[in-house]
């Protein structure tokens, strides 16, 4: 029987939209992705922010879903043996990562050494997780709660030997790469209470004082400055911006630097002018979904590494909760603005700080009982969560099982399923 050319279209036009549903329903690739760091974040910082919350553990809502490991964090040439780890108390105090190597591997899936941002232990510059969503057609961000030029962020937006070089971490990060979103601290206006300066402060975490010029006269390569608390909030809803770069009214931190000695979490009252995470977090989730093709943001919750470093119990729980408040926002919003069929949320530390352990319940709003054991980094596994999209792919790249926290992967192996999920996705015609 001879068809006409009427049905042979018909016929060719449905087995095209049969080959587009089996690939749309057989791909694993997330439209959006949110990567949340905790930085110097271990699995008893976290419990002891929820027997403070909450008197009990796993209370909140990210440590339900469904994917739970531990990761290891090591740097370049460095190792981890869980049979060592649990006989040896001692054993974790070596060997460990700085934040700039652990951000380096969590944006490229590459090893590097200690202090380098972006490039491998010989300085070759590496493709990062953003580079590549951009050449996506994706839209990228990254959020922190320090230092905009700070070792994490740098390590997902920039190229460089030395985490030390702020003035060029910052210049690259805002003249040289694609960003649409950069919020965190570093504002040479403004002390660590949030009161303004009567001389301008250090202008080299936001690049140079001629940068911050073109910022503030609005012709720094299409970026919208904001800085007040109030500016944050208003772009959570609403039309917004093609860029911004958001620089909080504080000199370092949000909170963790601010003055006073904290007994117990918040009896130093907070700085009323600053943002919190989640604002923080609301905001450029706003901004980044306008684009179809979706996006990909890191958050980090920064100053629970400074606070650790202290060995501050208040403010590190105070800097947990308001990561929790983060975490609870990017849920809301996958629930309510999106799904977890087109989105992949991952929750994880860039390393452990602090060496905490020993900690107990007292009862909700009451201090845990704690004891930290260094006032450094440790190499420590620490814990990961992942729901969403193409998020049982990492317990496919399980490396072992440790007695005390169980199936672990590697740090590398983050960034190696995002680019294997970003790989399924057609790249940008131009």
């Amino acid at each position: 029987m001879k068809l006409s050319q009427n049905t042979v279209a018909k016929i060719l036009l449905l087995s095209l939209f049969v080959q587009s549903f089996v690939f749309a329903s057989s791909t694993n690739c997330p439209k959006n992705i949110i990567l949340i760091i905790v930085d110097g974040g271990g699995f008893n910082h976290i419990d002891a922010a929820d027997y403070y919350r909450d008197g009990k553990k796993k209370s909140q809502s990210f440590e339900k879903f469904p994917v739970k490991l531990a990761v290891t964090t090591y740097s370049a040439g460095g190792s981890y043996e869980s049979k060592k780890a649990a006989k040896d108390f001692n054993y974790v105090k070596t060997g460990y990562t700085d934040s700039a190597a652990a951000a380096t591997t969590l944006a490229t899936g590459v090893k590097t050494s200690n202090g380098a941002i972006g490039v491998d232990p010989n300085g070759n510059k590496l493709e990062n997780i953003i580079e590549k969503c951009e050449k996506l057609g994706m839209s990228t961000g990254v959020v922190t709660t320090v230092l905009i030029s700070d070792a994490t962020p740098a390590g997902f937006a920039a190229h460089q030997k030395s985490r030390k070089g702020f003035e060029e971490i910052a210049d690259e990060m805002i003249n040289k790469s694609a960003l649409e979103v950069i919020f965190g601290c570093g504002n040479p206006l403004f002390d660590d209470n949030g009161k303004k300066l009567d001389t301008p402060g250090k202008f080299k975490y936001v690049g140079s004082e001629k940068i911050w010029d073109s910022l503030i006269k609005g012709s720094a390569d299409d970026w919208t400055l904001i800085q007040s608390k109030q500016d944050f909030i208003n772009l959570a809803q609403g039309k917004t911006p093609k860029r911004v770069l958001g620089i909080a009214e504080a000199a370092t931190t949000l909170q963790e630097n601010r003055s006073g000695k904290s007994i117990v979490p918040f009896d130093v009252p907070l700085n009323r002018n600053e943002s919190n995470l989640s604002e923080m977090t609301k905001a450029p989730l706003n901004v980044l979904d306008n684009n179809n093709d979706g996006f990909f943001i890191m958050i980090e919750a920064g100053a629970v590494d400074w606070a650790s470093h202290e060995n501050n119990s208040p403010r590190m729980i105070e800097e947990m909760i308001d990561f929790d408040g983060a975490a609870d926002a990017v849920i809301n919003w996958v629930e309510t603005k999106s799904n977890w069929q087109n989105t992949l949320v991952i929750i994880t530390a860039d390393h452990q700080t602090g060496y905490l352990t020993g900690v107990s319940n007292s009862g909700k709003g009451k201090m845990p009982k704690m004891h930290w054991n260094s006032m450094n980094h440790t190499n420590s596994l620490v814990f990961f969560f992942a729901k969403g999209q193409g998020s049982k792919l990492f317990a496919e790249k399980v490396k072992g099982k440790d007695p005390v926290y169980g199936s672990y992967i590697d740090n590398t192996d983050i960034a190696k399923v995002i680019f294997a999920l970003l790989e399924q996705k057609a790249p940008v015609k131009k």
